[in-house]
């Protein structure tokens, strides 16, 4: 289920153009990164959701046929630290795949989203 050909004029517009099963993931991954990082805007980038703080981008997200996804720009720092938490999803550089079938790794993605809030540009 790629991202539909669609200009998105916010997150919320973005999460409703799926099933609401995979809704119901996003408004999950969202409101984990949401509460680890309170103070960070939530918008749209690249047509998917992204959260930043203080020009700091914590995480994009965003869906696709078999997984979704959390995507960051550098440093990358976050995939090594949690190196050990994510060996069981597959990583590229800057992007973490989770399998829809698994659960939603709410605590993971939490603390990566806390480390983010403390990356270096």
């Amino acid at each position: 289920m790629a991202t539909p050909k669609k200009k998105f004029e916010n997150v919320d517009d973005y999460i409703a153009s799926f099933p609401a099963d995979v809704q119901k993931i996003l408004r999950l991954v969202q409101k984990t990164i949401q509460k680890a990082v309170p103070d960070a805007e939530e918008l749209i980038s690249y047509q998917i959701p992204a959260f930043k703080r203080n020009g700091v981008w914590i995480f994009y997200y965003s869906t696709y046929t078999n997984h979704y996804s959390l995507s960051c720009p550098p440093p990358f720092t976050v995939f090594e630290k949690y190196k050990d938490e994510l060996s069981a999803f597959e990583v590229s550089k800057s992007a973490i795949k989770f399998p829809y079938e698994k659960p939603v790794p709410v605590k993971l993605i939490a603390e990566m989203a806390k480390f983010r809030k403390g990356a270096k540009t």
